[in-house]
């Protein structure tokens, strides 16, 4: 535990997530501040066993020669060691560099070696070996932390490896040598300091590390959870958040580790990206962020069970939904507030069908509901409103530490992303449409890279975010990438997301990806949703084997097609869809289809799947719905 001698030497200095944590184990020190799933089982870590923690590693990292600017590498999924890690290492005047777990090595030694990682801390074996795959070409890497021993210990020779408790006890040995001394480290921090480096995602090329000082995320932190933030009252420690995309994006460091620290909302680790339900069920969180695919799962699912319940259920759960439209409407048009009649129909219609949707749903507590990293179909959002669950879109950007604008409680505008925060300028360039931000979050540049930073951020200190929208009314609605915007062969410029997005709202399609840059028209590469489409299958007693074989399957087919027919009624011709192709396969970051943060990288697919979207432009596509893969 933190000594007399230590407390003694604790300055007030600049304010930092590590203090707030700090300062929160000293005013409620058996608070619960993270919990965790072990053996079945909720283990809760309180603020003083964290706070201890993070002074016993930032010592280790002393003693093993960290200094200050040194880079300090995780490759973990979310779990309390990646909090402990990322705190020490900023503590210590480190600079924390965070990996998705999901990296191939090429991936691995690539930020490692970009960013000059002097230290690693992999979760397991298998992130393990990544780096001592490509360690050959990272002169810079010296020390190795695992946390889980499973594989390694007993196994593995190299000299540079040391087990997470073995680094506690380093730090134990090293605090009680020099006490003060990880204190006397914080009291030197200046609001200047880069704190992490956060690789962008590399959709048009190798990802990029993004500065962010502690100025950047002080200023995000006040601007999310400040009088003007996201929750009225504001969150606070009888708060619950669930901790489950990757932490080294920099949407959940917000959510997870710095909301954390600034507000002392309690953290749940989800066991894993695939137990999620589950664990919104157990925990029935109040705070819940997600990005839209996983808004958009959790809706298919109840389509899914939905159509697959008996006629009374059906019928009963049918007429409540249909109430909840209603609500949905209504909440809507009066910025995401009940009225008087639409406390009415949420009353009945919770009776029959919602309060045990929401429990189901593990949303039943949700006074915040979030949603953020890409664009989200107004449907979706409109139908959990209809549920009582207003979701609020937010935008920014790792370039402007995710705090840009908000949709605010009582003022949500579907289909935009809100309103600018207080502390941020935001206009759109009048010749481009760009969406430029200016204000203390934006970042300190891109790591080594001086003419990628000049591009990003002029000389007036605007960012340029490579977005392209409008105003309406103070509210920003977000029109798509400077770089997807289409030019079709007839002139016409076409944003291919608000299209992808409608096709998307089917919980048939998991990925819709429009293409007719320089064509006569637009066609489409579209990834079907395999455990809904099977599901269906099943009912409709339609015999398939593997993914591929599903896909080719006329019913699907034709599926599909009445999918696109539906969205393209709602569209202007120049915006139709005139034929697709199911791609044969699921999009996947290994083989360079998608981003880690699983966006579509472009112009990989349309190289891969060059002959398909070349069937689609042949003389009999043209006039077609040729849909076969």
């Amino acid at each position: 535990m933190t000594t007399v001698q230590e407390r003694e030497t604790q300055g007030t200095g600049t304010t930092t997530v590590v203090t707030r944590v700090r300062d929160r184990a000293g005013d409620t020190p058996s608070g619960v501040a993270m919990r965790a799933k072990t053996k079945g089982l909720w283990q809760e870590t309180s603020w003083a066993q964290y706070w201890d923690d993070v002074l016993d590693v930032a010592h280790a990292l002393l003693d093993l020669g960290v200094v200050r600017g040194d880079r300090v590498a995780i490759q973990s999924e979310n779990r309390r060691e990646w909090l402990v890690a990322d705190l020490a290492t900023v503590a210590v005047g480190g600079v924390t560099v965070g990996l998705y777990p999901t990296n191939p090595p090429a991936e691995v030694v690539h930020v490692l070696r970009d960013s000059g990682a002097r230290v690693l801390v992999a979760e397991d074996q298998e992130q393990l070996d990544k780096a001592l795959e490509v360690s050959a070409e990272l002169p810079d890497l010296q020390h190795l932390v695992y946390v889980e021993p499973r594989g390694i210990r007993g196994r593995y020779t190299d000299q540079r490896l040391e087990f997470w408790a073995d680094l506690l006890a380093r730090g134990r040995a090293h605090r009680a040598a020099h006490p003060g001394a990880v204190e006397q480290a914080m009291a030197q921090t200046q609001p200047g300091d880069v704190m992490t480096l956060i690789y962008t995602s590399g959709t048009t090329g190798a990802p990029k590390g993004a500065m962010l000082t502690v100025a950047n995320v002080e200023s995000t932190i006040a601007a999310l959870t400040g009088p003007a933030g996201l929750l009225d009252p504001p969150a606070g420690p009888g708060d619950l958040t669930l901790s489950y995309l990757p932490l080294c994006h920099v949407a959940e460091r917000i959510f997870t580790t710095w909301n954390n620290a600034a507000t002392g909302i309690q953290v749940n680790f989800a066991e894993s990206i695939d137990t999620v339900p589950e664990n919104l069920r157990e925990i029935q969180p109040t705070f819940f962020f997600a990005v839209p695919r996983i808004w958009e799962k959790l809706l298919a699912n109840v389509q899914v069970k939905q159509a697959a319940a008996s006629p009374l259920k059906r019928n009963v759960g049918n007429l409540g939904l249909r109430l909840a439209t209603k609500v949905g409407a209504a909440m809507e048009a009066n910025g995401g507030k009940h009225t008087a009649g639409s406390r009415v129909l949420h009353a009945i219609a919770w009776v029959l069908v919602v309060r045990s949707l929401r429990e189901r749903l593990g949303l039943r507590r949700v006074r915040w509901a979030g949603s953020g990293a890409a664009p989200v179909s107004v449907e979706v959002l409109r139908w959990f409103m209809g549920l009582g669950v207003p979701v609020h879109e937010v935008y920014g950007m790792t370039e402007n530490t995710a705090s840009a604008t908000a949709n605010r409680p009582g003022r949500i505008r579907l289909g935009t992303v809100g309103e600018a925060h207080d502390s941020v300028e935001l206009r759109i360039d009048p010749t481009t449409g760009e969406i430029l931000t200016r204000g203390g979050a934006t970042f300190a540049g891109y790591w080594n890279r001086p003419d990628a930073t000049a591009e990003a951020v002029d000389a007036e200190g605007w960012l340029h975010t490579g977005d392209v929208g409008v105003l309406e009314d103070g509210r920003l609605r977000i029109t798509d990438r400077m770089k997807d915007i289409m030019i079709t062969a007839g002139g016409k410029n076409v944003a291919p997301s608000e299209i992808e997005n409608a096709v998307k709202v089917s919980p048939m399609v998991k990925e819709c990806v429009v293409i007719g840059d320089r064509r006569p028209y637009l066609a489409a590469l579209i990834g079907i949703e395999p455990d809904t489409v099977g599901d269906w299958a099943q009912r409709e007693r339609i015999a398939f084997t593997t993914y591929r074989d599903l896909t080719e399957r006329a019913e699907v087919q034709a599926l599909v097609q009445e999918i696109v027919d539906g969205v393209n009624a709602g569209l202007n011709p120049v915006e139709q869809i005139k034929t697709f192709r199911l791609l044969p396969k699921l999009l996947d970051h290994e083989d360079g289809e998608l981003t880690a943060t699983q966006k579509v990288r472009r112009s990989a697919l349309a190289e891969r799947y060059g002959p398909l979207v070349e069937s689609m432009y042949s003389s009999a596509s043209a006039t077609g719905k040729g849909a076969r893969s």
